[in-house]
């Protein structure tokens, strides 16, 4: 009975409730032993195998390695009683293949509360051949010496017998009596003085120069070429780490009806000591290299790193060549590959075998205990953890205990035990990089040791080779931790012995902001990916530690210059859908300005309004990242009609003279154009250079004024300066721009303007600009195809739901376009009426002017009129109305 089950049968009175260990699956790590197995199988028959070659490279290890409490220790013990003579394997494990023969497992616990020294490992593999039932002679005479020498007083059987782990071997009895045999059958052999005990005593040197000589009487343990110079050694541990060399000689001397393959199981491999200090490991390999006839299969927490030529020195045999099957060059990680690696990591189980294992664990009456809601959100939380799962169904017995009706949410929450499980075996520095990278999503190398502090890698090193760190080649940082393990590492329920104070968090969280605004800053031009990583990770570290936003602003900035809009969040988003109701600090404040400023390409402009104003309203911003909010928020005003508001807002921010003043003049440029005062409207585009965006509001100006071909000018001239600037939304912009003027002109050239504008367009969500170069296309087909009023329809209603109104104003000039080309006065008049009545009352008028120049109407005489450039604010622009007139008259040549 495993201990889980102990504790749960002594950890209440309820008899009825029974508990089992469950164990699901793992059915791929053992079809990867049954093919480890059957190739070690066809190895040793091979005619080239030599037991005492001792420079064939080794393919007689299987490693399975993961993060704490994923199960390891317990596939090891199936995996020995699948192996074992007389029990059963797991129903959905298939049988071992023939040709692989008898196995001889034995299962050694490494763990230190095991108390196993690596004394007990060599008898442990010794008691375990004794099932066979044949002495061992080379091995147990050279055992024999070593322990004469370091247990003076004190035979092997009175040792066996005295307890501890080596009494659960069967052959506890069965091995003194081979090794007496083997002593008793030399000393006659050799015709020595004395007792057998005292036949490796006074008789050492006789065995050596007979074995040497190659005597009739030793000659069957003369073969073993090595073990004169084993017993000349110095007895001490040294010596017994190179005694199972002689173990293996000696299975190789049993007659074929005796053999069987030792399948030795090395669990809790983590344990024998840390990647600096490999004493342990050191004795262990020479185990695994001089038994080449023998099988491992070693479970531990991190993969082995015997492949690595930089460990020479501290391992004796070292490299690819040595280890080909432990390299990782080329190889696949999964079980469920038939690959030649043998480094297998454990997964996690699937939500379904989570399930499954809750449903086995904890029953009565053969039904399970714990309900299927209260299944549910354990196997969400534990993220395919298996000690999760169990420690879940131990707080489900106490809630019982406690008289409680246990509720799903009362699992949403970590628990100590996996954070000491976590950070047990790990050093000090590796426990320091751990919390630190526990504060991020994802990192690298360079990231790591900035965030913890340190001035060297080989702790990050380290602790990269840990399961519970996740690596994923394709991404900007490729590391991660396990979820559950990154929330159990900062759970306030640490109580680990070096556990962090508040301040020591906080510090932690301002060297891994201070690192991610670093790396942000070196990489020019902004790399997005980077940017967004960066910009993501640091607005949490902010928010978590009340952080200054620092670099964060500039970042901001970044974010919304280049117009892309990828959604950004705390994961636990402390906003709400309709508005920033739990703002409480500036980071929140600054994320959900983003947002807002993202969001608006697809929600109402109304919206927008709301969110910003809500934020402003905290007053949580600095004065830097307050005229981003003020900004938008005046955009949105202005594309919702609220012209009064927008200008003001505007003004604000342009009398402030910040990073976004030349923006804020080019929105009092538009504010002026939209009421017709062009005049003023250029004059303040004038001033604006390329911060402002001269250019494209010239051409703004231009079209108006019906020059098709000069506006068509300024747009290009202002594409190429975004292109200059490196700025893709910009661009894209001045494209759709390009392909709007283009289409009054030369329908033709405008297709190719409109598809240039659309792939430009691909990168970046700017909602107006897309809704621009479908427009283009309305006026390229405007007088042409019969389908353009129900085109124009779908705009409009576009337009009324993200909020824009002056889109009714563009589509409705389109449509008046169309009707006098085709020269459709009622139409047109209908439509001219649309445009007097628009929801934007008292702005555009010169969009009014322009329909009834197009069809040479006399204009209204209670129309507000457009001050034009170069004209008497009362008189008809002549030269305006012409050339509108001509673009029509021009269009009806083309369809002539």
């Amino acid at each position: 009975m495993s201990k889980a089950d102990l504790r749960f049968i002594f950890g209440g009175n309820d008899r009825s409730i029974s508990s089992q260990e469950a164990f699901t699956d793992r059915e791929s790590q053992w079809r990867a032993v049954s093919d480890a197995l059957s190739g070690h199988a066809q190895l040793l028959r091979g005619s080239g195998f030599d037991v005492e070659d001792l420079e064939a490279p080794r393919r007689n290890v299987l490693v399975f390695h993961g993060v704490g409490g994923i199960g390891k220790s317990t596939l090891s013990r199936k995996i020995e009683a699948a192996l074992s003579a007389g029990e059963t394997r797991p129903s959905h494990w298939s049988p071992l293949p023939g040709p692989v023969g008898r196995m001889l497992p034995v299962r050694i616990d490494l763990s230190r509360g095991s108390g196993t020294d690596f004394e007990q490992i060599v008898l442990s593999l010794r008691l375990a051949v004794a099932a066979l039932k044949r002495p061992m002679p080379a091995f147990d005479l050279a055992l024999r010496r070593y322990w004469d020498h370091n247990h003076p007083g004190e035979s092997v059987e009175e040792y066996l017998h005295r307890g501890g782990a080596l009494r659960r071997f069967g052959s506890v009895t069965e091995f003194p009596d081979q090794m007496r045999s083997t002593l008793a059958d030399l000393a006659q052999a050799l015709a020595l003085p004395g007792t057998v005990g005292g036949a490796l005593g006074q008789g050492a040197k006789i065995l050596v120069q007979a074995l040497r000589e190659k005597r009739q009487a030793v000659r069957a343990l003369a073969g073993c070429s090595r073990l004169a110079d084993v017993l000349e050694a110095e007895p001490d541990l040294d010596a017994l780490s190179f005694m199972p060399h002689l173990l293996a000689w000696d299975l190789t001397q049993l007659p074929a009806e005796r053999r069987a393959t030792p399948v030795i199981m090395f669990d809790t491999f983590e344990d024998i000591g840390d990647r600096t200090h490999r004493e342990l490991e050191r004795l262990l390999q020479r185990v695994v290299w001089l038994m080449p006839n023998a099988f491992f299969v070693i479970t531990g927490r991190n993969r082995l790193q015997w492949d690595d030529h930089a460990l020479e020195g501290q391992l004796d045999w070292v490299g690819r060549h040595a280890w080909p099957e432990l390299a990782r060059s080329g190889a696949q990680t999964s079980a469920s590959s038939r690959s030649p690696y043998r480094q297998f990591l454990i997964g996690y189980f699937s939500p379904e075998d989570c399930d499954d294992y809750l449903v086995r664990r904890l029953t009565r009456d053969g039904r399970p205990l714990i309900n299927t809601e209260i299944r549910r959100a354990i196997v969400d939380r534990s993220e395919g953890l298996p000690l999760y799962l169990d420690l879940s169904a131990m707080r489900f017995l106490e809630l019982r205990r406690q008289g409680r009706v246990p509720e799903p949410e009362q699992f949403e929450r970590d628990f100590p035990a996996l954070i000491a499980n976590t950070v047990r075996d790990l050093t000090p520095q590796e426990r320091t990089v751990l919390r630190s990278v526990s504060l991020l999503d994802s990192f690298s190398v360079p990231l790591a040791i900035a965030a913890s502090g340190l001035d060297h890698e080989a702790p990050v090193q380290r602790l990269l080779e840990r399961a519970f760190v996740d690596n994923d080649s394709a991404a900007l940082w490729p590391y991660r931790l396990h979820n559950l393990v990154r929330s159990a590492v900062r759970s306030p329920d640490d109580t680990t012995e070096d556990r962090w104070s508040p301040e020591d968090w906080r510090r932690a969280a301002l060297r891994c902001f201070l690192a991610l605004g670093k790396l942000r800053q070196e990489h020019h031009p902004v790399d997005r990916r980077l940017l967004l990583s960066c910009l993501q990770q640091g607005l949490v570290l902010a928010r978590d530690f009340d952080l200054e936003l620092g670099w964060l602003v500039e970042a901001a900035f970044q974010y919304v210059d280049d117009s892309v809009w990828e959604p950004l969040s705390f994961g636990n988003t402390a906003t709400t859908e309709s508005g920033s109701a739990q703002l409480a600090s500036p980071a929140e404040a600054l994320l959900e300005t983003l947002n807002a400023v993202a969001r608006r390409q697809r929600e109402h402009r109304e919206q927008t309004v709301r969110r910003l104003t809500a934020v402003l309203n905290t007053r949580l911003l600095p004065d830097e990242a307050w005229e981003l909010a003020q900004y938008y928020l005046a955009k949105a005003e202005r594309d919702i009609g609220r012209a009064d508001e927008s200008r003001a807002g505007m003004r604000r921010i342009h009398s402030a003279g910040g990073r976004l003043a030349p923006s804020a003049g080019r929105g009092l440029a538009h504010l002026s154009r939209r009421h017709g005062k062009l005049p003023e409207a250029l004059a303040i585009a004038q001033t604006l250079g390329w911060a402002g965006r001269q250019h494209r509001i010239e051409g703004d100006i231009r079209w108006l004024h019906g020059d098709m071909l000069g506006s068509r000018d300024a747009y290009m001239e202002g594409r190429r300066q975004a292109e200059q600037h490196r700025s893709s939304g910009e661009s894209a912009m001045a494209q759709a721009c390009v392909a709007f003027a283009t289409a009054f002109v030369d329908p033709g050239t405008a297709t190719d303007d409109i598809e240039l504008a659309n792939q430009l367009l691909q990168g970046v969500n700017l909602r107006w600009s897309q809704f621009n170069a479908r427009l283009a296309s309305l006026i390229a087909d405007a007088g042409v195809h019969d389908d353009v009023p129900d085109r124009s329809g779908v705009l409009l209603a576009e337009t009324e739901a993200a909020g824009m109104h002056h889109g009714y104003m563009y589509v409705h000039l389109v449509l008046c376009f169309h009707h006098a080309v085709r020269g459709d006065d009622d139409r047109l008049r209908a439509a001219i009426s649309r445009l007097v009545d628009s929801p934007l009352p008292g702005q555009y008028p010169q969009f009014i002017e322009i329909a009834h120049f197009m069809a040479a109407l006399p204009l209204p005489q209670d129309l507000r009129r457009t001050h034009w450039l170069e004209e008497r604010e009362d008189d008809v622009p002549e030269q305006v109305a012409r050339r509108w007139r001509d673009l029509v008259l021009a269009r009806q040549c083309l369809l002539s």
